[in-house]
């Protein structure tokens, strides 16, 4: 998996042209059909009797009075000796599970090859509490969405900042942050489709990321799309392009990065799922979660809302940083 470390700043980018994605998701170059894989694998529908990932509750799923979703209290900023935040600041790099191919949250720019997106901000804030710089030193480490509980349980990495929403079955094997931004599952299809909702599409091929809570909401819809499992976001961006799936349905911010990126493409259909999205962190590192809780305290009073203005206002509604909820 491919590394950066960085200590660059942001650089101003409206918009990524259309195609950009198709090459910077290494599926192929735009106009080129993907190679095709064996049944099952990534960019095929998935078998009749494949198993899909279950709803859980906290990222939209079905209600479980049983979990609690809530997050550690935050406990300050200070690095104090022998803690989490101090073995990172003396290793000297703060090694952060990112993606780097969805459009808004993480993202490469293929301009200035930096990481950007709401999600790299988030990490930036985490780097820059730690070390005391403008924004730290930071090692990205771009994975795929398949890869972000594992990546934490193998502690090879201290955060995972990728889109991810807070799910019982999740809190299982890893800590989660309180929640630092909502979404809710949507659907995206070209403009000349007759689709306007899940619901719609009985029968088509509808494109998501393996190990994502929207995969499991496609295979559970009554009309019965025929879910199609990828690893990365981008892949069903050059699929839905290429003509290989009909829709693609996730969650309303990555939707919006798609359609950004192909004026031919249109999210409809009102939200579906509540997707609030925490902070990953490994399950021993408790006194990390108390951190980063303290950190995205100060994020909601005011860089929270530099980092929507940036990249999210005019794609998606207007929108407040979600409070913190605590055990």
């Amino acid at each position: 998996m491919r590394t950066l470390t960085t200590r660059g700043t942001r650089v101003t980018f409206a918009a990524l042209a259309t195609g950009i994605a198709l090459v910077a998701a290494g599926c192929g170059s735009a106009g080129k059909p993907i190679e095709p894989a064996p049944v099952g694998a990534a960019g095929r529908p998935l078998p009749a009797n494949a198993e899909v990932p279950a709803k859980s509750a906290g990222g939209g799923g079905a209600a479980d009075a049983s979990c609690d979703t809530r997050s550690t209290a935050p406990t300050g900023t200070s690095v104090t000796a022998g803690s989490t935040m101090a073995k990172i600041k003396s290793r000297g790099q703060l090694i952060a599970g990112v993606d780097q191919t969805t459009y808004l949250f993480g993202f490469r720019n293929p301009t200035t090859g930096e990481l950007e997106g709401f999600d790299i901000d988030m990490v930036k804030q985490i780097a820059k509490a730690i070390f005391g710089t403008d924004q730290g030193t930071i090692r990205y480490r771009a994975i795929p969405s398949s890869q972000r509980i594992p990546v934490l349980k193998n502690h090879e990495v201290d955060v995972v900042v990728r889109t991810m929403s807070i799910t019982c079955d999740r809190l299982k094997d890893i800590n989660f942050s309180s929640k630092y931004y909502v979404a809710g599952q949507r659907v995206l299809v070209n403009k000349n489709s007759p689709a306007k909702k899940l619901g719609d599409l009985g029968g088509k091929k509808v494109c998501a990321t393996k190990s994502s809570t929207s995969l499991p909401r496609i295979a559970a819809e009554a009309a019965k799309p025929v879910p199609v499992a990828v690893d990365n976001w981008s892949d069903c961006l050059v699929m839905l392009q290429q003509g290989q799936v009909d829709a693609v349905s996730t969650d309303d911010v990555i939707l919006a990065g798609m359609a950004a990126q192909d004026p031919t493409l249109q999210v409809v259909g009102d939200r579906f799922s509540t997707e609030n999205y925490g902070i990953g962190i490994p399950k021993d590192q408790t006194d990390m979660v108390g951190f980063v809780n303290s950190v995205l305290d100060t994020v909601r009073a005011g860089p929270w809302r530099d980092s929507y203005n940036s990249w999210l206002t005019g794609k998606l509604p207007p929108a407040d940083p979600p409070q913190g909820e605590y055990k």
